[in-house]
């Protein structure tokens, strides 16, 4: 116990600790970002065909089972098993200079990009708040954000898997007021979603389209159920800027077509982390601005 509590209360230890255990949940969120969607596919085809009646028992079927755990990790180019030493986060890329140890087809840069994110983005949250309680939710609550961004940015989907136990935990916390009271809370997560409903309504009445999806909804919720209503104004505006910059850009540099639609769950995501880290700041910052 004694060796525990120097090791959190030495922050030379404690900080890179967690940028380690960021690097390895960085790992495990790249399994989860890939997976969390095909299996939620096959779920849905499953549920499909036992609605319409279909007779699938002469198709053939893979029988293997496939979700987090497995199949194990492997190549899928050449389906090689990919060693434990092959799977250090990060350092196995530089290692096998981003290939394949067996077949040399080229690894996505991504992969090690997420360890490095995850490992970054929580070592800034440990340094925010300490060694403390509010530092293991506040992990928690980054690398869902984290998870979201990218399925979303795949895939234009919010899995409601990751979601709504998020969301769920943060209205738990409230009870506690580890970032906001039960009051805020509760304000924060009806608020929340139904500020982005009626703005998708509202679109929808007078454009004739969708212009956002329910996971939205959902995600903004989540915001307001762990750092209460008086942040979602703040959220709204930074992901809303920041979606639009993005969005202007790549029309003008990449030649993006306007009409193709743009996730915004990475933005309410990054508006979110910001909030939680510096929230405080930003809405005096903003309200001042604005002579509030």
């Amino acid at each position: 116990m004694e060796q525990i509590n120097t090791l959190l209360n030495t922050p030379s230890l404690f900080i890179p600790l967690i940028g380690v255990i960021g690097l390895m949940v960085g790992s495990f969120l790249n399994v989860v970002i890939y997976r969390l969607p095909l299996m939620m596919q096959r779920t849905w085809k499953i549920e499909c065909q036992e609605f319409l009646e279909i007779d699938t028992s002469n198709t053939a079927q893979k029988t293997e089972p496939f979700n987090l755990a497995l199949p194990l990790s492997h190549c899928p180019k050449c389906n090689a098993a990919i060693k434990p030493y092959q799977n250090i986060p990060v350092l196995s890329y530089l290692f096998l200079k981003g290939k394949c140890a067996n077949c040399k087809t080229s690894i996505s840069l991504r992969y090690p990009a997420i360890e490095a994110l995850t490992a970054i983005m929580s070592i800034i949250v440990a340094q925010h708040f300490g060694a403390t309680t509010t530092t293991f939710f506040a992990l928690i609550l980054t690398w869902s954000l984290i998870t979201l961004s990218f399925v979303d940015i795949d895939h234009q989907l919010l899995p409601d898997n990751i979601t709504l136990p998020i969301l769920w935990l943060g209205l738990f916390l409230s009870l506690f007021t580890v970032f906001a009271d039960s009051d805020a809370s509760i304000i924060g997560a009806i608020a929340g979603y139904l500020s982005l409903w009626i703005v998708y309504h509202v679109f929808k009445l007078i454009t004739g389209k969708e212009g956002m999806g329910f996971g939205d909804f959902k995600l903004l919720a989540l915001l307001g159920a762990w750092l209460g209503w008086e942040y979602l104004p703040l959220i709204v505006l930074l992901s809303s800027l920041v979606g639009a910059l993005f969005g202007f850009s790549m029309i003008i540099f990449a030649n993006r077509d306007h009409a193709q639609p743009i996730p915004f769950g990475p933005y309410l995501a990054t508006a979110g982390w910001l909030a939680l880290l510096w929230g405080h700041s930003l809405n005096q910052f903003y309200f001042s601005a604005f002579g509030l």
